[in-house]
């Protein structure tokens, strides 16, 4: 196709137009050729529309608004739907001058979720520059596009719903579900985050409302981990909701009906998954993300065999905290071997953390995982989980049902199991009390209190609570970000076990090796990936986490490792193998430079 090529407008009037191959911004598909253009995307979507150039500058992958050289302008339509002039012959200065602008704009907004509007409203125009504004303040913008404002999001979700962001698939698809999975404009997808709604950050049963996680870590899996936006899909199943409140609010957007279980829900994933793999292929990611934990332990056994899945509550939030514990022996001192862990939680979050320890614990002392489990106590709603209550516990909370007189309480835990670090997964805020911390305090110099549970409200304790009740020798991370804190005239940096730490250089690792099932030495990789980068300046500061600014190079690292793990465990498809994996990581990754056409 030359720069001379005839394409006809609908009523059949023959206009010239310049060739339209892309320079991209990169991303996993382009560096195997599988992006590159062929005739039928050389005609753009907008050139078969008599609006084309209208309908171009609602296009928020294609848009550039100003940027729009006159070459292009004439090219597809634009010229007088813009103001005649062109910011910038620089494509990053053109970004850069907007970015500022934006910045500043946002930072007008007083409540966290009139700044997530404005940042989605964004997305919607101009997905390139949202993702730049999102890479270059990370920092600042990561708790307001995912945690902890995207929980207040969620629950006003109806409220706030403009566009379909993602696919809804409900019980009214059921037998369609390929029909749906086709409408999607995008055709080569390789990762999909879907969930079901009912246990949403520590919120519960949003329902249909739930679609703000799946965007939300979709978003993160481009601006942190560089997959590609077009190759990401967010969907959310919707079999009803148990949430009486949005049963009767009339603006509720989803089915308003009780959550369909047993055969009838299991009918609906089956045909979900083989749907996905039907239409997607076998390499396509699906990250299980905010499922109840009766449903997420069988969705993650029976589809592990089969499909390239991974439930990030389960083993996601696993390996942040594995990788969060090793960068913390820095400063305690000694193996993980060495300690004892006491965890408030023995849901998916709990049980996954405690099982990743101890497999690492095994891989590092060669002793079988059985065993290594005896240094890991669990406490639940009812207490102490140990031997006598065995017969009456759900199969995931078997194996940590150690011998031990029966205990009811988190304070008694503490002062019988006397651990050296304490890990809330319990998504009950204020749980750990005074009375607890301060006995933490007792026997430990250096207690590591891991205070999980999101969104903010629902954390365990805050930073500045574990730091004055222990006379500031605690050694903190939360799941939601919490400011420094002034005591004794220390600053204390608290640290955040943030899942966007892992899952997106997880799945950056996954694709860029062609992955087709995640094991666990995958998951040990990827914390082995993260705990690499804790430097010593860190250390000093208190950090068991690297900084947030360093995440897309810290992503590469952790890719280039899980990727390594895929290709010794003969699972991968992307063959031969990179000779630096590392390099290879980075060179994959999508930047959210403007489309260039010449």
């Amino acid at each position: 196709m030359d720069s001379t090529t005839k394409k006809v407008r609908p009523g059949g009037a023959s206009v010239l137009d310049l060739d339209l191959k892309a320079t991209v911004g990169g991303g996993v598909e382009d560096a195997y050729g599988e992006d590159r253009a062929t005739e039928d995307q050389l005609v753009t979507p907008w050139t078969v529309s008599v609006a084309s150039g209208y309908s171009l500058l609602r296009d928020p992958h294609h848009n550039k608004g100003l940027a729009f050289t006159f070459k292009e302008r004439d090219a597809h339509y634009i010229r007088g739907l813009l103001p005649p002039v062109v910011m910038s012959q620089e494509l990053q200065v053109r970004h850069i001058s907007s970015e500022k602008k934006l910045l500043h704009n946002i930072r007008q907004y007083q409540l966290p979720l009139q700044k997530y509007t404005a940042l989605m409203d964004l997305a919607e125009r101009n997905e390139r520059l949202f993702y730049k504004l999102l890479i270059n303040n990370v920092e600042e913008l990561l708790p307001v596009v995912y945690t902890p404002t995207v929980g207040e999001a969620c629950q006003k979700y109806g409220s706030i719903f403009q566009r379909p962001q993602g696919l809804y698939i409900s019980l009214k698809e059921k037998g369609k579900i390929l029909e749906v999975l086709k409408n999607w404009p995008e055709r080569s997808i390789q990762v999909i985050v879907v969930t079901d709604g009912e246990r949403i950050l520590g919120l519960g049963d949003l329902g249909c409302q739930g679609m703000g996680i799946p965007v939300g870590k979709l978003a993160l899996y481009t601006a942190l981990g560089g997959v590609r936006p077009s190759s990401c899909l967010p969907i959310t199943i919707d079999v009803g909701t148990n949430n009486e409140k949005l049963l009767n609010d009339e603006f509720y957007i989803g089915l308003k009906q009780r959550r369909a279980t047993g055969k009838e829900y299991a009918d609906l994933l089956e045909e979900f998954m083989s749907a996905v793999k039907q239409n997607y292929g076998e390499k396509v990611l699906i990250q299980f993300e905010d499922f109840a934990n009766h449903n997420a332990f069988d969705l993650l056994a029976k589809y592990g065999t089969t499909h390239l899945v991974f439930n990030d509550d389960i083993q996601g939030t696993a390996a942040v905290v594995l990788a969060g514990l090793v960068g913390a022996l820095k400063l305690l001192g000694g193996t993980l071997g060495d300690h004892k862990f006491l965890f408030l939680g023995a849901g998916e979050a709990g049980t996954g953390i405690a099982e990743l320890i101890a497999l690492e614990m095994s891989k590092q002392t060669k002793a079988p995982v059985e065993e290594t489990r005896k240094n890991i106590w669990l406490v639940d709603s009812k207490g102490l989980i140990v031997s006598s209550r065995k017969d009456s516990l759900q199969p995931f909370k078997k194996p940590w049902a150690h011998e031990h007189p029966p205990v009811t309480t988190l304070l008694d835990a503490v002062k019988a199991i006397k651990p050296t670090v304490l890990i809330g997964t319990s998504g009950v805020g204020s749980t750990f009390t005074k009375e607890v911390v301060e006995a933490m305090a007792e026997f430990n110099e250096k207690p590591l209190i891991l205070a999980l549970s999101n969104p903010t409200s629902q954390s365990e304790c805050t930073a500045e609570e574990a730091y004055k009740w222990t006379q500031g020798r605690a050694i903190y991370a939360s799941g939601s970000p919490f400011a420094p804190v002034e005591y004794n005239g220390k600053v204390h940096v608290p640290g955040q076990a943030n899942n966007a730490y892992i899952f997106p250089g997880l799945g950056l690792g996954l694709v860029i090796s062609g992955a087709i099932r995640v094991h666990d030495d995958m998951l040990l990789a990827a914390s082995e990936g993260l705990a690499g980068q804790v430097t010593k300046e860190n250390c000093e500061q208190g950090l068991i986490y690297p900084p947030f600014t360093n995440i897309r190079k810290i992503s590469a690292h952790i890719a280039a490792n899980v990727a390594a793990k895929v290709y010794e465990l003969g699972l991968a498809s992307r063959l031969p193998r990179p000779e630096n994996l590392l390099k290879h990581a980075e060179s994959c990754m999508y930047t959210p430079n403007y489309r260039t056409y010449r």
